[in-house]
């Protein structure tokens, strides 16, 4: 029943969040340099086909009518039309949302086994070369620049290699480029972590007891040691899933891959108002919703979570 209550306060907080942020977000689209009525039909326009399309689209009207009815359109679910194909808004992003989640999910897929298992290990191998040499490598991933090594990664796996295409959409060969680029940095913050968190959980004196048992060593690594500290590393699991997303907007441009980010980057050159503010309010929803998921899962593992809840 606690629980519940504390759901409920965390709904209605992300309702009041959301109202913010839609708008701030239409306050700087309409705060944009530029005239969308132009950059539908060109500088070369007479002054009546303007002005009848800005009536069209609403721009001559004051700021909080439009934003008002803006939000009155959002309580029935609708999202508005493109200003450039004419196409509703929520239809656009249910059709490209599928790309977006299956780049993330397979950066996701990558990145956590790969930054975990490597940052466990380094953890291990405390002090030797190879916790040496991986907490560099770390480094180096975390310091690149997603653009930077999506543009290597073509150049050498596509161009040189052949290997896979270097842009599109489609199966497995189109995902594993943008996929790989979008989690490499993931891998390396879930290393650093990882080691952090494990080195600070082998040094408990509940971890010296269970070896003092004679409790198998394996036993003690998996359970004992990785369970307590995944703890805080599902917080950056949870937090780095909804960055996905804002990093899909980079290398959905960069591989041509036909996500909500892509289309999000396109709506933004448009002036594409309607675009712009869906988008946002996606990436939004999805990263409030992966934050209470982490919530939910720091209530199932940790007990103490319970406990602060209860009060």
């Amino acid at each position: 029943m606690r629980f519940a209550v504390y759901l409920g306060k965390k709904i209605v907080i992300t309702i009041f969040l959301l109202l913010g942020i839609t708008f701030i977000t239409f306050s700087l689209t309409r705060a944009l340099p530029g005239d969308p009525a132009l950059a539908l039909v060109g500088q070369r326009a007479s002054p009546q086909v303007i002005a009848a399309i800005r009536k069209q689209i609403g721009a001559g009207r004051p700021f909080m009518v439009q934003y008002l009815d803006y939000v009155r359109m959002l309580s029935r679910g609708q999202m508005g039309r493109s200003y450039t194909t004419r196409k509703e808004v929520l239809k656009e992003i249910e059709a490209k949302f599928p790309n977006t989640m299956k780049l993330a999910l397979a950066a996701m897929l990558l990145a956590v086994p790969l930054g975990v298992g490597l940052g466990f290990w380094a953890a291990l191998r405390r002090g030797t070369r190879t916790d040496i040499f991986l907490s560099s490598l770390s480094i180096v991933g975390i310091s690149v620049p997603v653009f930077f090594s999506g543009l290597l990664l073509m150049l050498f796996f596509s161009l040189q290699l052949k290997l896979v295409p270097p842009s599109g959409t489609g199966g497995l060969r189109f995902l594993l480029l943008p996929a790989a680029t979008l989690a490499l940095p993931s891998v390396a913050t879930f290393a650093r972590i990882t080691r952090t968190m494990v080195l600070d959980v082998m040094d408990m004196p509940f971890i010296r007891t269970a070896r003092a048992k004679g409790i198998w060593e394996w036993r003690i690594n998996a359970i004992h040691i990785l369970r307590n500290a995944m703890i805080p590393i599902i917080t950056v699991i949870g937090l780095d899933f909804g960055s996905y997303l804002n990093g899909a907007v980079l290398t959905e441009t960069i591989f041509g891959w036909d996500g909500i980010g892509r289309y999000g980057v396109d709506g933004i050159m448009r002036r594409d108002y309607p675009v712009v503010l869906g988008t946002v309010l996606v990436f939004t929803v999805i990263f409030i919703i992966v934050n209470m998921m982490v919530d939910i899962a720091y209530h199932v593992l940790d007990p103490r979570v319970r406990v602060l809840i209860k009060k």
